[in-house]
Order: C-alpha cells, then sequence, then structure tokens
C-alpha cells in the first residue's frame, strides 16, 4: 500500500515537471536563428563603418541626397506594425484566431486582423524603399556608382529582403487561420515565432536608419 501510495503521489508531480520544464523547440530554434542574423547584419555594419573611414568625401558627398523626413515616416510605419503585430500575438496567446465581432469593432479582433494590418504596413514600408531606391538611382547613386552606393544598397538592400521575408510568413500565418477549424498549439508558436522575426527586423531597421540619416 504504501509503495502504491508513493507513486500515486508521485507521479503527478513528475508528470507535471516534464512538459511545464521543457522549452518550446520553435522558439529556441528561432531565437538560435536570428542570433546568427544578427551577426550577419553585424558584418554589414562593420562594412560600412570601414568603407566610411576609408573614404569619408563620398558620405561627403552622397548622404545630403537623402529625404530624411521620408525616411522618419518610413521608419515609423515599421515601428508601428511591431505595435500591431504584438497585439495579434496577444491574441494568438489567448487562443483568438479571428474577429469576435464586426470588423469595425477592434477591441474585437483577433490574430488575423491584426497580423493583416500588420502585414500592411509592412508592404507600405518596402514600396517606400523601393521609391527611395528610384529617386537615389536618378540622382547618381546607384549599386556601382561608388563605394557609399554599394554598402547603402547592399544594407539596405538586405533588410528588405529579410522584410520581404517576414511578409512572406505573414501570408502563411493568417492562410492557415483560415484552412483549419480548430486553433491549436502550434498554429499559435507559429504566430508567436513570426513576431520574434519581425520585432528584430524592425530593431535591425531602426539601427540602419540611425546610422544612415541620423549620424551619415
Amino acid at each position: 500500500m504504501s509503495t502504491a501510495s508513493a507513486v500515486h503521489h508521485s507521479s503527478p508531480s513528475h508528470a507535471a515537471l516534464g512538459p511545464a520544464t521543457r522549452p518550446n523547440l520553435a522558439s529556441v530554434g528561432t531565437i538560435v536563428w536570428l542570433s546568427s542574423e544578427l551577426m550577419f547584419f553585424a558584418g554589414l555594419f562593420a562594412m560600412y563603418f570601414t568603407i566610411r573611414g576609408v573614404v569619408p568625401e563620398q558620405w561627403a558627398a552622397e548622404t545630403p541626397k537623402h529625404n530624411v523626413a521620408f525616411a522618419a515616416v518610413n521608419t515609423l510605419i515599421l515601428v508601428i506594425s511591431s505595435v500591431w503585430c504584438q497585439l495579434g500575438v496577444w491574441k494568438a496567446e489567448a487562443g483568438q484566431p479571428a474577429r469576435t465581432g464586426s470588423l469595425l469593432d477592434v477591441r474585437r479582433w483577433g490574430m488575423r486582423e491584426w497580423y493583416v494590418l500588420t502585414y500592411l504596413f509592412g508592404a507600405v514600408f518596402v514600396s517606400g524603399q523601393a521609391w527611395e531606391y528610384a529617386k537615389l538611382s536618378s540622382e547618381g547613386i546607384t549599386l556601382n556608382s561608388n563605394g557609399y552606393g554599394s554598402v547603402f544598397y547592399m544594407t539596405t538592400g538586405f533588410h528588405a529582403i529579410h522584410v520581404t521575408g517576414g511578409l512572406i510568413a505573414f501570408l502563411l500565418i493568417i492562410a492557415r487561420s483560415f484552412t483549419t477549424r480548430r486553433y491549436t498549439h502550434a498554429q499559435a508558436t507559429g504566430a508567436i515565432v513570426t513576431s520574434y522575426y519581425w520585432h528584430f527586423v524592425d530593431v535591425v531597421w531602426i539601427a540602419l536608419f540611425a546610422v544612415i540619416y541620423i549620424l551619415k
């Protein structure tokens, strides 16, 4: 009786400790991958400052061509998109994939609506960057014009590619919310790790904006 009682009392606590203390592999994997991406962008920043130190006259000649006000507004759009993304994360964590009321009732929105809004703001940001590229190209700043042009397009271009990848991820998350009747833990996890990536590209862009448009 005592052995059976011991097993009976120890089993629930042991079972509870197992899954509760086990890290989410998707989250851990995403964080590890983002760490490698951080090193990648650190290399781009190092390249930027190295070339700037070698040919500072190019920075003096080219940076006045930037429309800082436009870039600031575009940056604000991306920052706001991270706010929408986080609101979507909270809905995903609460197990609410879609709105439970009118589309005009923002308080009843679910993960899907907030992620659609995030996607739209992200798409506007990328479009703004494409417009800026066209404007700068018309003013003589191209990828092969000089060292400044090369490093500008490489740093901001790789970031734009990452933002585009995030937009594709949002589309997949949104599509999955339509294809299944029951919102699962795996779907919520997918929405959450996508937010990690989106916040990451947001922070990287803030650093790029400060270095390229403010410090010049």
